[in-house]
C-alpha cells in the first residue's frame, strides 16, 4: 500500500472516530447534567451541595410507586401481547399457501401508510368500553404494520427444509411454529419486543386521552405533571418534608431519571439478541 493511502486511510479513520465521539458527548452530556442535578441540594446550574432528599421523597411517596407499577404493567403485559398476535399473524402471512394472504398483506400496508385519527381512535375505544382502563394504553398500538411485515420476511427465511422434517416427524403448523420456527426466531422476537417495551414504557399521550383516573396514570404522565410544576411536587404540599420543598429542579430531575432507569436495565439483557435481531431484519428483509 503506498503511502500516502496509508496515511489517508488513518486520516479518515480519525475523522470517523471524532466524529463518532462529539455525537456520543452530545448524547450522553444531558443525562449526565440530568443525573447530577438530581442530586443537587441547590438551584444552581453546577450545584455545590449534594443530598439524595430528592430520590427519598419520590420513592416514598404512594402516587409515584403506583404509577412506576402501573407502567411496569402495560409494558410487560403489552409487550407479551404484541409478540404473540404479531408473531402468530407473520407466521400465517409467511406461508404462501394460506387463502387469502395478499388481501391481507395489502390491508396491513394500508394500515403503515394511512390511520383513522386521533378521533376516530377514541370513539372506537370509548365504543368498546376501554375508557378509563389499561386495556385502553395496549390493545391500540398491539399490533405494528411495519413489524408484522419484516417479521413474515424473517419467517420466510427459515429453510423449507426444516418444516418439511419437522412435518415428516408428525409435527402440524403449531409444532413446526413453536418447535423450528419460533427458537430460530428469538433474535427477531427480541428485538421486536424491545421496540414495542420502550414504546410501551413512553405511553404518555394515550393515557392523556384515555386514562381520567389519575391513579391509572403511567409513569409518563406523572412524570409530564411534576415537570410542569415549579415546585416539582407530585403529591400533597404538606406531605414534602421542608428540605426537599425547595429542591424542585433536583425533584424533577431524579423523577426522569427513576422513570428512565428500568427500561434502560433492559438493554444488556437483550443486547445480543438485540443487534443479531436488528442485522437480520435488515439482511434478509
Amino acid at each position: 500500500m503506498p503511502i500516502h493511502e496509508g496515511f489517508l486511510s488513518r486520516l479518515a479513520d480519525i475523522l470517523i472516530y471524532t466524529i463518532l465521539g462529539l455525537a456520543s458527548a452530545f448524547a450522553i452530556l444531558p443525562f449526565i447534567y440530568v443525573l447530577v442535578n438530581s442530586f443537587s441540594a441547590n438551584e444552581t446550574v453546577f450545584p455545590t451541595e449534594f443530598t439524595l432528599d430528592a430520590y427519598r421523597y419520590i420513592l416514598s411517596t404512594d402516587k409515584f410507586i403506583r404509577s412506576m407499577g402501573v407502567s411496569i404493567y402495560i409494558t410487560v403485559l403489552g409487550s407479551v401481547l404484541s409478540l404473540v398476535v404479531t408473531s402468530f399473524m407473520a407466521y400465517a402471512l409467511s406461508n404462501r399457501k394460506v387463502p387469502g394472504r395478499q388481501p391481507v398483506l395489502m390491508l396491513v400496508l394500508f394500515t403503515i401508510l394511512f390511520s383513522g385519527g386521533m378521533i376516530p381512535t377514541y370513539f372506537v375505544v370509548r365504543a368498546v368500553g376501554m375508557i378509563d382502563t389499561y386495556w385502553a394504553l395496549m390493545i391500540p398500538g398491539l399490533l405494528s404494520g411495519f413489524y408484522l411485515i419484516v417479521m413474515k420476511d424473517f419467517f420466510q427465511n427459515v429453510p423449507d427444509e426444516l418444516k418439511e422434517a419437522a412435518e415428516i416427524d408428525g409435527c402440524h403448523e403449531v409444532g413446526i411454529f413453536f418447535r423450528v420456527v419460533l427458537p430460530l426466531s428469538l433474535p427477531a422476537m427480541a428485538a421486536f419486543g424491545l421496540f414495542y417495551a420502550v414504546g410501551l414504557w413512553n405511553q404518555y399521550f394515550s393515557a392523556i386521552i384515555y386514562i381520567n383516573d389519575s391513579n391509572k396514570w403511567p409513569v409518563q404522565v406523572l412524570l409530564q405533571q411534576v415537570v410542569v410544576q415549579a415546585s416539582g411536587s407530585i403529591g400533597d404540599s404538606a406531605s414534602m418534608g421542608e428540605n426537599v420543598s425547595f429542591y424542585g429542579q433536583s425533584v424533577r430531575m431524579a423523577v426522569i431519571i427513576v422513570s428512565t432507569v428500568p427500561i434502560l436495565c433492559v438493554y444488556p439483557f437483550l443486547q445480543k439478541h438485540f443487534a443479531k435481531g436488528v442485522l437480520l431484519g435488515s439482511v434478509k428483509g
